[in-house]
């Protein structure tokens, strides 16, 4: 496994708010970069984030010449909430499928976690959909603690927070190796302020199944999927992993190998299962190399 650990110094690049159409008609908002010709690469962020996970990844692509686009999910920051409450993995492939069929080339898809999953399991039903896939901090065989962690994290607070210092604090708790940070209008991207004057994350609450016995078959059955699908992927993947994540081992990593004979693997360090938030330029550094061989952008100013 190879370690790509060296930060990048990129101009700063314009973004503009886009939106798309997805299954049903449902609203998805995105945030696009770099050039309208650019190579397309759809980032995908993983369940209870948003668009906005995708931020300096987003600029650095841009920057460097492809056509960066990060989408909201539905249910998720900006896009419509599903009025049937769906929020499976194949209503998520329905809604790739509509954003990829208005670009005029197929793009390299990046899924972290959620979007890891809806990104192999589309590739895997549809051949043609994807140039190349990113898989970020996801396999067919996760470990059961890291996961039930995130969710005890992402039900812990179903009323919301008081103030942005006591959803800091929760933040702080689950992540204790990120910083703390100073300015806690960043938050906002993620959370929402209501009538009521409560925080609360900026998901549908129905995204997450509150009985436990059905959440967990919910789960089982997506890692079912997504090993039928690695053993169907004939494209090139690239596996990015948190050296300290506490959901994907090495253990499940060579599994996923076995699957996928095919797989490259990149290791960030210091950085645990939110690999591109906790160290950002190097997890930009690991994919660039990926991509400039699976969709390489004619050299471009793109500074503003």
């Amino acid at each position: 496994m190879r370690s790509a650990n060296t930060p990048l110094t990129l101009p700063a690049v314009a973004v503009e708010r886009v939106e798309f159409v997805g299954a049903g008609g449902l609203s998805l908002a995105a945030d696009a970069a770099g050039p309208l010709d650019g190579p397309p690469v759809l980032l995908l962020h993983g369940g209870g984030q948003t668009r906005h996970s995708w931020h300096r990844a987003l600029q650095t692509l841009g920057a460097q010449g492809w056509r960066a686009i990060a989408l909201d999910a539905r249910g998720h920051g900006d896009s419509g909430w599903a009025s049937d409450g769906d929020y499976g993995v194949d209503r998520m492939c329905d809604d790739l499928r509509s954003v990829i069929q208005t670009l005029d080339e197929n793009p390299v898809l990046v899924g972290a976690s959620m979007g890891g999953n809806t990104a192999l399991v589309a590739q895997s039903e549809m051949p043609g959909l994807a140039r190349a896939l990113v898989l970020v901090d996801v396999v067919p065989q996760l470990e059961t603690e890291g996961v039930q962690r995130i969710i005890d994290f992402m039900t812990a607070s179903p009323n919301g927070f008081a103030t942005l210092d006591e959803a800091a604090d929760a933040v702080a708790a689950y992540n204790p190796s990120r910083p703390r940070p100073h300015d806690l209008q960043g938050l906002t991207k993620n959370l929402r302020q209501r009538d009521d004057g409560r925080w609360r994350w900026h998901w549908d609450p129905r995204f997450m199944v509150a009985d436990a016995p059905q959440r967990n078959a919910r789960i089982r059955e997506i890692h079912q999927r997504m090993a039928l699908a690695a053993a169907r992927v004939r494209v090139p993947v690239l596996l990015v992993r948190g050296a300290q994540s506490d959901v994907v081992s090495a253990e499940g990593v060579e599994a996923f190998r076995r699957l996928m004979p095919q797989l490259e693997t990149a290791e960030v360090q210091n950085a645990g299962h939110m690999v591109a938030g906790d160290s950002n330029d190097h997890f930009n550094t690991a994919i660039l190399g990926f991509l400039r061989r699976h969709a390489e952008p004619e050299p471009r100013d793109c500074s503003v």
